[in-house]
């Protein structure tokens, strides 16, 4: 049964993957400032949602606004920033797609934050395609508990109209958006060279970053006055 939707799922992807290269800098900056309201609604969703410990524990965020499935097929564009010298890096795009015919049973547009909580998962985060599940543990949180792996190394949120949500995810493939990247910052850049440093902070940024410096800076006040 799975071998005969095969055919449709790559057909899916493929139409998906082709639309990526119409993508303007427009559509990516209004992406960027779509992922700064995800952040804003999961992380002040009381008791529900990402508790600011979890953001200060985290090594990187990824942000996946309007991960959207149709037909078992899942695929999304967001952004990641890692932790550096200066705090958190510039974002950087990336792309999460899944064949997973599970999710036809969560069909529609899911809001999807990553945490990243381990320094070494980096590399990997960052390179070309990192498959989530294989290459690390992953656990959907409800902003109370881990559904299931409490020694996960990968924390999931998913937010879908007004409520927290969960779904597998394994073998979900994160990989680089080389196009979202080009319009962002104007030319070819790897997200590696993204977090080292190695571009200027495009201004529309600037929320998405000042959001993750906010949770940081606030919790730690509140903890150690």
């Amino acid at each position: 049964m799975l071998l005969k939707k095969r055919p449709v799922y790559l057909a899916l992807l493929f139409t998906l993957a082709t639309a990526l290269h119409v993508a303007g800098a427009d559509d990516t900056e209004a992406r960027l400032r779509n992922a700064t309201g995800v952040l804003n609604r999961l992380i002040d969703s009381s008791g529900q949602g990402i508790g600011p410990p979890q953001i200060i524990k985290a090594n990187c965020v990824a942000v996946i606004p309007g991960f959207d499935v149709v037909v078992g097929v899942g695929f999304g564009r967001g952004f990641v920033s890692c932790r550096n010298a200066n705090g958190w890096s510039e974002p950087g795009g990336v792309i999460l797609v899944s064949t997973d015919p599970n999710l036809q049973l969560a069909a529609g547009k899911i809001d999807i934050v990553i945490l990243s909580m381990e320094k070494k998962l980096r590399p990997k985060l960052l390179s070309d395609r990192f498959m989530v599940g294989s290459d690390a543990s992953a656990a959907w949180l409800d902003g109370k508990s881990v559904r299931s792996d409490s020694d996960a190394k990968l924390l999931f949120f998913g937010h879908t109209k007004g409520a927290f949500t969960g779904f597998g995810l394994d073998g979900a493939t994160l990989k680089a958006d080389d196009s979202g990247n080009k319009a962002l910052y104007g030319s070819p850049i790897s997200n590696s060279e993204i977090v080292e440093g190695h571009s200027a902070r495009p201004p529309v940024a600037n929320a998405f970053l000042v959001r993750l410096s906010q949770v940081t800076r606030r919790w730690v006040l509140t903890r150690f006055p």
